[in-house]
Parts: C-alpha cells; structure tokens; sequence
C-alpha cells in the first residue's frame, strides 16, 4: 500500500509541475497575442496542447492509481485524496500540501483562461460586425460608370451597416 501512495505522491508531483509549465505557457502566449506574433501564437498552441495531453495522462494514472488503492482498501465510490490522508495518518501532510498545491495552480489557470475567453469573444465580437459591414457593402447593387468601373459610395450608414 506504501508503493501506491509514494506512486501517488509522485503522480500528484509531475501533474503540479505540468500545471506550472502550462501557465508559462498561457503567459508566453498572451505576450505573442499583445505582439502579433502568429508564428509565436501558433507554436505555442502546439506546446500548450501537448501540454493538455501529458495533464490528462497523468490525470488518468491518478484516477487508476486511486481506484486500486480504494479496491485494496475495500472503500466503494471515489476516493478523494483528504480520505486518503485521513486513512494514512503517517503520509496526511504531505497528501494535504500537494492537493492544496496543485488546486492553488489549477485555480491560477481557470482565473487567466477565463480572462483570455472574455477578451477572445469581446475581439470575435467586433470581427463580426466588421465581416457584416463588409458583406452588407458588397452584396448591395452597385451603380458602374460607363468605364466599368464600380462606383462606391463614399460612406455606409449606420442604418445600413446594422442591416
């Protein structure tokens, strides 16, 4: 049972640390959307996915790792990690310091993904009306000089634009 906990430990470990290289991650590219930085921006969204990936990983190994030592424990349901300091005294701080060390992460990342989602749909939100004013000047009829040449109004209204 020591060797699932001092596993446990570890897995509770490398997910901390993935979790902090996914915010340097998530700073790295809010600097690339403050420059424009495509390049930048798109190459960090392949490190931030891999990211995700080796999280979920590990997420799944912890899952596993603890159903086994509920099965061993004859405990049915989830087990959650403050019944499993509770359960082993002897390992209940340092169970304790790294559940509270990895929330305090998780919490950082939902707070700086949350602001990123709402500046995100603010600048989807003035992309799209742009794109209708564009589509509303181009699906209008157009008057054509005798050379053929479009001849465009100088200004689109307000009443148009909306429309």
């Amino acid at each position: 049972m020591s060797r699932q906990i001092d596993e446990l430990e570890s897995i509770l470990r490398q997910l901390i640390e993935e979790h902090r290289k996914l915010l340097k991650h998530m700073d790295a590219q809010q600097a690339a959307m403050r420059s424009f930085d495509l390049a930048g921006l798109d190459q960090i969204t392949n490190v931030q996915e891999s990211s995700r990936l080796r999280i979920a990983t590990l997420e799944t190994r912890r899952r596993m790792l603890t159903t086994q030592v509920a099965r061993g424990l004859n405990i049915a349901g989830e087990l959650s990690l403050t019944k499993l300091a509770q359960l082993h005294p002897q390992r209940m701080r340092e169970l304790m310091r790294l559940r509270d060390e990895l929330k305090e992460v998780i919490g950082q990342i939902s707070t700086r993904t949350h602001v990123a989602g709402r500046l995100a749909g603010a600048v989807l939100g003035h992309l799209n009306t742009a794109v209708r004013l564009l589509a509303g000047a181009v699906e209008q009829a157009g008057l054509y000089t005798k050379q053929g040449i479009p001849r465009v109004s100088a200004r689109i209204g307000m009443m148009e634009a909306v429309g």
